[in-house]
């Protein structure tokens, strides 16, 4: 590494951390680690001694660390008007090609290193560290501890690098994003036909592998890297974008929005870089891993899972994504302006909630229930199951993070409540519909019963942090 990349590198992270600390509760944030190791051990600890096979807590893991790394691909590369919009006007290292006598390809190369040593480190290193209680049980070797480390951070890496690849060739234009539609049907075409797409992940080296093994499942990773920075046009600039007096017309297709403050938060998403596709991007991600998470619980198990309880319990965490990008492009201050109260802005962030994230979850349910078969009364009660849970989570994340979801993720303390409020409702509904199916009908009833429960639970916890909301922000 010459001395200024080098330089770059320390200096990339030195800023990753400032961002995170800043964003993320202070110096609470030094203890995340800490806290999602523990979070680990007590998963893997309270799922072993339970029954669930640790090859399935394996794969599962593996599957959150793909998520994970194409979730932070986007936000890296695709989210600056929202960071600029959370952080203030800020220019982040890997952007200052125009200012710094640096060239971008080299910024993003660097960039790119920088967030595998430092997700690498503070988060999945934790997260292999929480299989512990499996050694100490004799369900995995010790070995595993660092194979576990490699391994996910090999998925990550994975994971960012698709989605790093995939912007890159949308820089590109209509052509590039025309190869990159060609080439998600094909991958789509080729896992429907059969091909077993995990084997040649970083995840099928965890049990051991041969040399070409090892070489076929690493070899996409600094292949799409090197897709992504040849590609990566770094002159292109979104062309300008006007909007047209379209306020009138949005607020004329909602009869309920008086105010206007929800076709306002419409307005800001759909303005935002990716509009309203972005929405729909994050639901297709969460759609996809929730279909292979489900496919390998099957093959683990053997037993045929539950599509409509399976799903719908999965599907409702899109919720959170569609909370977080209805709060991104604002502020509270940015209201205090107008003659409106915190309770009409928290209304209106509801509302724009349920025009946005409930037809997105269940338009993913339904393409679920018709791809791939349910049974009516099982897709019936996965639908209220969805509805509900999504309401739930709205609710406990509102009463937990106010206007800055984003921020809370790596609080430790909010974190730790938001992962055992969703823990306590998700845990035994995934339980049912992974290994009970065909679901009984006076189970059925019960999940029926509770999606409705929940559902309610998450609008009166709405409702009730609404004053808490306002004592807050008055001061």
């Amino acid at each position: 590494m010459t001395s200024l990349n080098r330089r770059l590198f320390v200096e990339m992270l030195r800023e990753e951390w400032r961002l995170h600390s800043e964003l993320f509760g202070g110096s609470r944030f030094a203890g995340f680690p800490v806290f999602v190791a523990l979070l680990t051990s007590g998963a893997v600890y309270l799922l072993t001694t339970t029954g669930t096979d640790i090859a399935a807590v394996v794969a599962g893991v593996h599957g959150l660390a793909l998520f994970f790394g194409l979730r932070t691909g986007s936000t890296g590369f695709v989210g600056q008007d929202a960071m600029r919009d959370v952080l203030g006007d800020v220019t982040m290292l890997v952007f200052s090609a125009r200012t710094l006598p640096v060239s971008q390809r080299r910024l993003l190369g660097v960039f790119l290193l920088k967030d595998a040593v430092y997700y690498a480190v503070l988060f999945l290193l934790p997260i292999a560290v929480g299989f512990t209680p499996a050694v100490v049980s004799g369900d995995l070797t010790p070995l595993a501890i660092p194979t576990a480390w490699a391994t996910t951070t090999a998925m990550f890496l994975l994971g960012v690098t698709i989605t790093f690849a995939a912007i890159g060739l949308s820089t590109r234009g209509a052509s590039g994003r025309l190869l990159l539609l060609g080439l998600a049907a094909g991958g789509g075409l080729a896992y429907t036909t059969g091909v077993d797409f995990v084997r040649f992940t970083p995840y099928g080296l965890f049990d051991g592998a041969t040399v070409p093994e090892v070489v076929v499942a690493l070899a996409p990773i600094p292949l799409l890297a090197a897709v992504g920075i040849a590609v990566y046009d770094t002159s292109y600039e979104k062309p300008a974008r006007t909007a047209g007096r379209t306020f009138p017309r949005w607020q004329a297709r909602l009869p309920f929005d008086a105010d206007g403050l929800t076709v306002k938060t419409l307005l800001d998403v759909q303005r935002s870089s990716g509009g309203v596709t972005k929405v729909l991007f994050s639901g297709g991600i969460l759609f996809a891993v929730s279909w292979l998470l489900i496919d390998l619980a099957e093959t683990i198990t053997g037993l045929e899972p539950s599509t409509g309880v399976s799903f719908g319990a999965i599907l409702a965490l899109s919720a959170f994504t569609t909370y977080n990008w209805i709060t991104m492009y604002d502020d509270v201050a940015s209201y205090q302006i107008y003659p409106v109260s915190i309770a009409d802005v928290v209304q209106a962030k509801f509302r724009a909630f349920l025009v946005l994230g409930i037809p997105t979850c269940v338009g993913y349910f339904l393409l679920a229930v018709v791809w791939r078969g349910a049974r009516l009364p099982e897709a019936v009660v996965g639908l209220v199951l969805l509805v509900g849970l999504a309401l739930y989570l709205f609710g406990v994340t509102v009463a937990l993070a106010g206007f800055d979801p984003n921020e809370f993720l790596f609080d430790t303390v909010l974190f730790a409540g938001f992962g055992l409020a969703l823990a306590v409702v998700l845990v035994p509904i995934l339980v049912v519909g992974l290994v009970l199916a065909p679901v009984s009908t006076e189970l059925l009833v019960a999940l029926g019963v509770g999606g409705v429960l929940v559902g309610g639970i998450g609008v009166v916890l709405y409702r009730r942090s609404v004053p808490k909301w306002e004592r807050h922000y008055r001061r």
